[in-house]
Order: structure tokens, then sequence, then C-alpha cells
């Protein structure tokens, strides 16, 4: 299982709109609103590195109102 989180900087009062549709996103296993830098941290995972890369560049990047993105890939878990 490939993993990676991304964090999310969007457009001023969207965040809970994102949220949304970033959830209904496939391979989107948990999506939070946040404080501080980012505004959204979601955590992506599926079978393939290449399935997550997609998800990630093609689905919430493309997003509207997303205005950047930060990914941090899992490279060892313990579970």
């Amino acid at each position: 299982m490939s993993t990676a989180f991304v964090l999310i900087n969007a457009d001023l009062g969207a965040e809970e709109e994102l949220v949304k549709e970033i959830k209904n996103t496939e391979h989107v296993k948990e999506v939070y609103i946040v404080y501080g830098v980012y505004d959204i941290v979601a955590k992506i995972e599926a079978d393939t590195m290449e399935k997550v890369k997609e998800t990630i560049t093609w689905k919430i990047r493309r997003l509207e109102k997303v205005r950047s993105t930060l990914t941090m890939i899992v490279v060892e878990s313990e579970t």
C-alpha cells in the first residue's frame, strides 16, 4: 500500500467546500481542515504509488479552489 499526505492551501472561505469535494475523490482516506500554514490535510492511499500520484496531480491539484499543495510521501509505516 502506498500512502501520501497532502497539505493544501485553499481560497479564502472555500475550505469546507473543498473538503467535500476531496472526500469524494477515489483513494482519499481522510481529510481535515486544520489551522496553521495550510488549510486542509488529506491522506491518500492506493495500491501503487502511480495511483497516489495520479490522484494528487489530476484530481486534487486541479480543483478550482486549490491554491497550492505540498505532498509528503510515506516511506515507512508501522502498521
